[in-house]
């Protein structure tokens, strides 16, 4: 069987080419049972009194191990290859997965053979990440129900099962909706304003769907420019409704998986879901995330309603009073002509300086330069065999130590397809695990929706804020990458969710310092770096309405944490306003009464956890970068021994310590809010 369906044995570049949906359940049956056959050994090894690290807590990091590469394989593959018989056979196999993983939990013969380990001089004598594992383990069984009793165990298995499938069909909704909608528009004048390379993709779309004009799609590289930059306002309305109605059957979802999060959390000896996931994070309790959010939007208020302000007397002196007040689907075109008077700028003018082959080739530069590695294409001649990838669009890599040594691959997806989630992630596959029995080569996804290129185009052309969320990805990836952290529970990106964004916001940073853009900018045509008073004119926009940007985000938060704390409503339509009153402070403009932005939140709603009750870990790593990065600008954005410090003390540690003690290890004290704020001109001074 193993010679036959390739999720099992998986090794070296994992098997996306040849993956189908007939695969996906006999490799989980497979898999389970020889995962549990490796939990049963550690029991026996209780039983028979060998209480070692190997025989109990290291063979427990490692028991799943297998099952974990299929599943990631197949998971992976059913977001951005999403056929409907491979979503089907996904789907059918998320009770038998939930079911084994709860259960390894609420296992009282796993968590006594850990206990009586715990008890032996050789636990007591643990150090560094083996001692760190051993303790979070023991509290993740208590936390997940182990002391429950029969019934309470049972209970929370069919939680656990019932938000697996919930979480799932709520991501399979979101794309599906996104997918289904297009305008299709005749007549070119429509579509005024919107930048020729949108246009061109939008007749393209067309053109593959049998019909002639233009299709204006609720794909991110269509759907912002529109927003933005579109003169038509009954376009915009349009397109403004359709986002944020999405999905609509996801409300009666989204309310069943917070009955089913605040029922597990009750069940567990919490008061509520918040309480439950932030007890081990940072943040330590909602109370002190929700007091986080509403300091952040206290000190910002001034500026928000500053901004605002500017914006109207803006409109009402450039366009006439009339247009007042702003309707939701107005305020990003508007705010851009202030922005283009104000700076002279256009963020679509930046594309032919960000041809994605020079980005790429920029980006791997300033990974050498700061961490010592390279990045080179993965061809067919690699030792242990040639890149195995889903679609022709996919971009294969090898990366490189110091020492010319292979230490990971990736591959980069970075264009949006009718079957593809929406959105930016990147996806640790495999783990490196120096100095273990177990080790094995890193491998990642970085995965995007980006503007593909126009037809008959060499490269894609992307906005500087493309630019970003690329280099913010592959922040990720090197948290995966260049991790050597020996346990697997503690390796790579597997860090509390409020410091997982810390690498990638960091990393951001490099793509608006000058010795960053000197590498990343050329224009496509003639390699010209990007033009001074352009370049100029781009940073001084950067904080244009900079606390409306923060203050969306920490709308998002609130909403997210409110919903996971609070009581939302018997109904659909309860939750839905719920959620709209919630959001509603933090917008600039009245929000539309059918606005329904919850049922298309994958972030909190599109699998059991994810952001749930932590979407404020976005804002808490926002503070951690803004103070982070201050090192790198005082001695040398792009030096090499700041970049070995952050390889060394952050990159490679992943959670072998408490998040706080690598902090401080790179940048000597704790971080200071101030820091974020005067980075983005709002000071004390700018409110």
């Amino acid at each position: 069987m193993a010679l036959e369906n390739p999720l099992l044995g998986i090794t070296g570049s994992l098997p996306f080419d040849v993956v189908r949906p007939e695969h996906v359940r006999p490799a989980v049956d497979a898999l389970v049972a020889s995962s549990q056959a490796a939990l049963d050994a550690i029991v026996k090894a209780h039983a028979e009194g060998r209480l070692t690290y190997d025989a109990t807590m290291g063979a427990l990091d490692v028991a799943t191990k297998d099952l974990d590469a299929a599943l990631g394989v197949a998971g992976h593959l059913e977001s951005v290859a999403g056929t409907p018989e491979l979503r089907e056979a996904y789907g059918a196999v998320q009770e038998a997965i939930s079911v084994f993983y709860s259960g390894i939990l609420l296992s009282a013969p796993l968590f006594a053979a850990l206990e009586a380990f715990a008890a032996t001089p050789e636990a007591k004598a643990l150090t560094g990440g083996k001692k760190r594992i051993l303790e979070k383990t023991l509290v993740d069984f208590v936390k997940n129900g182990v002391k429950l009793d029969a019934e309470g165990k049972a209970r929370l298995s069919q939680i656990d099962v019932s938000l697996s499938q919930k979480t799932l069909l709520y991501s399979q909704n979101v794309v599906d909706a996104t997918g289904a909608f297009a305008v299709h528009v005749v007549d070119r004048a429509e579509l005024a304003g919107v930048p020729e390379g949108i246009v061109a993709q939008m007749a393209e779309a067309a053109t593959k769907a049998g019909k002639t004009g233009f299709l204006v799609t609720l794909h991110a590289p269509v759907y912002v420019p529109v927003l933005t930059y579109g003169e038509n306002g009954a376009l915009r309305e349009k397109l403004y409704r359709a986002n944020v109605t999405r999905a609509p059957q996801n409300l009666a979802l989204a309310k069943e998986i917070l009955a089913l999060r605040k029922e597990k959390a009750t069940l567990l000896g919490f008061p509520d879901f918040a309480e439950l996931v932030l007890s081990d994070r940072m943040a330590k309790t909602g109370a002190k995330a929700q007091a986080f959010v509403d300091d952040l939007r206290t000190r910002l208020l001034p500026a928000f309603e500053r901004e605002n302000r500017e914006l109207d007397a803006f409109v009402a002196e450039t366009f006439g009073k009339d247009v007042l007040p702003l309707s939701p689907w107005d305020v990003a075109f508007y705010a851009e002509k202030l922005r283009k008077q104000r700076y002279d700028f256009d963020d679509e003018a930046l594309r032919p300086y960000f041809p994605l082959d020079r980005v790429s080739t920029g980006l791997y530069t300033i990974l050498q330069k700061l961490y010592g590695v390279t990045v080179d294409a993965w061809t067919n001649d690699e030792p242990g065999g040639g890149p195995r990838s889903w679609h022709p669009d996919v971009l294969p890599y090898v990366v490189r130590d110091r020492d010319g040594g292979r230490i990971g691959a990736f591959y980069m997806d970075l264009f949006p397809r009718s079957d593809k989630r929406d959105g930016a992630w990147m996806g640790g596959m495999q783990d490196r695990l120096p100095g273990t029995p177990h080790a094995s080569e890193n491998l990642a996804v970085v995965v995007g929706n980006m503007t593909p290129k126009a037809a008959g185009a060499k490269t894609a052309l992307l906005t500087h804020r493309e630019v970003q969320t690329l280099f913010h990805e592959v922040g990720h990836l090197m948290h995966h990458v260049l991790s050597t952290v020996q346990e697997r529970g503690l390796a790579g990106t597997r860090v509390l969710a409020d410091f997982v964004e810390l690498p990638s916001m960091i990393t951001e940073n490099f793509s608006w310092e000058n010795e960053g853009l000197g590498l990343v900018a050329g224009h496509v045509d003639t390699g010209a770096p990007l033009p001074a008073d352009m370049l100029a004119r781009m940073r001084a926009a950067r904080t244009f309405r900079a606390a409306n940007m923060l203050m969306r985000q920490l709308g998002f938060s609130t909403v997210d944490l409110r919903m996971h704390r609070e009581a939302t409503g018997a109904t659909d339509a309860e939750l839905q306003t719920f959620a709209r009153d919630a959001f509603q402070p933090f917008s600039p403009a009245k929000l539309p009464d059918d606005y329904a932005m919850i049922a298309s939140f994958a972030h909190l709603f599109g699998s059991p956890y994810g952001y749930a009750a932590g979407y404020y870990s976005y804002q808490w790593a926002e503070v951690l970068d803004a103070d982070a990065f201050s090192r790198f600008k005082a001695d040398g954005v792009l030096s090499g021994d700041v970049g070995r410090a952050f390889r060394e003390t952050i990159l490679a540690r992943g959670d072998e310590a408490a998040p706080e003690e690598l902090y401080r290890d790179f940048l000597g004290r704790d971080p200071q809010v101030d820091a974020l704020l005067t980075r983005m001109g709002l000071g004390p001074a700018a409110a």
